[in-house]
């Protein structure tokens, strides 16, 4: 492998000079820089990009922490997450949480250590203090971290909204709403808030269930269900998040309820679990790849020393009709 020995030799100039051109810092002139960059392609010279970033005092990785990467929501968000990064000329680093709550903790540490250049965060398993200790660029996905750290999510209060509305319209009389362990805070619970807000206004009875922290796991989910129907087989109206959305329909058809004659049925977030069963779910939205962007368009900026503008970054939400109501 070609060393910048081999090139500066080659091009006829100092090893400084090439080092100029690689790192794009220092004057050098035009006849020279081709020179540099025909010797670099003749060898096949590969720059050393760690060596490089250091150079520059940067990683160019990222590092996305989530709770579970299984997780459709959390899936779709790496997935356009990633191809924004890439754009934006940086590498991922996932992070999947789930498993150890101290993994949270260390890719803290790394950005401490200049390991990695930034994080965006969508876990809930590490304490606020932890965050607010650390004066670096770290952008939110859902969650309140302190005055200095961004966050970014979607119109939860709206979404609640709209919810709530199409199940009304849809007839029901006594529903259910599943929503996260109440103990973090983050935007998300607006969208609880909002929902019953809407159906007590109509003289609907909601019974909120609390679900508990930092739990993601489909076998969780149907033992939430199965109690739900065991305590109250009088509901016939539903609002969770996808995955739990869909294990109330398997546990309704399994015990013979006509959907939607029976029991209606809405889901939040709207990723593509919701569209591939029989029947289809309908859903409120989440624009996941407008969320990942503007993660990504937040990071970058503070990485790149930028003062973000706005503390929260609020999306709006859709209702995709499906065949659950």
């Amino acid at each position: 492998m070609a060393s910048i020995r081999d090139v500066a030799k080659k091009a006829d100039v100092s090893a400084t000079t090439v080092s100029r051109v690689l790192n794009d810092k220092g004057y050098v002139s035009e006849d020279t820089r081709k020179k540099v960059l025909k010797a670099m392609k003749d060898l096949n010279y590969t720059p050393n990009e760690l060596a490089r970033n250091l150079f520059h005092k940067k990683a160019g990785i990222v590092a996305v922490l989530v709770p579970d990467i299984s997780h459709p929501f959390f899936s779709e968000f790496v997935k356009y997450v990633e191809m924004e990064l890439y754009e934006a000329g940086f590498k991922t680093m996932i992070c999947n949480t789930i498993k150890e709550q101290n993994y949270e903790l260390e890719y803290l540490d790394m950005l401490n250590r200049h390991i990695v250049d930034g994080i965006i965060t969508g876990v809930h398993s590490l304490e606020i203090e932890e965050y607010l200790k650390i004066n670096k660029p770290i952008v939110a996905l859902d969650r309140y971290l302190g005055e200095n750290i961004p966050v970014v999510g979607a119109n939860h209060k709206r979404g609640g909204e709209m919810a709530a509305k199409k199940l009304i319209e849809s007839g029901c009389k006594c529903v259910v709403q599943f929503q996260g362990s109440l103990a973090v805070e983050t935007p998300s619970h607006d969208r609880h808030i909002s929902f019953k807000r809407v159906m007590e206004d109509e003289h609907i009875h909601v019974y909120s269930y609390e679900l508990e922290w930092n739990r993601f796991d489909e076998s969780y989910f149907e033992k939430v269900v199965h109690q739900m129907f065991e305590k109250h087989p009088e509901i016939d109206g539903v609002f969770g998040t996808d995955l739990l959305a869909i294990s109330y329909l398997k546990e309704a058809i399994k015990k013979g309820k006509r959907i939607p004659e029976d029991v209606k049925i809405v889901a939040y977030d709207g990723t593509y679990v919701t569209e591939i069963v029989t029947p289809t779910v309908t859903s409120i939205v989440q624009p996941i790849d407008q969320l990942a962007r503007e993660c990504v368009h937040l990071v970058s900026d503070l990485i790149n020393g930028k003062v973000y503008k706005k503390k929260r970054v609020v999306l709006d939400v859709e209702l995709r009709e499906g065949e659950t109501t």
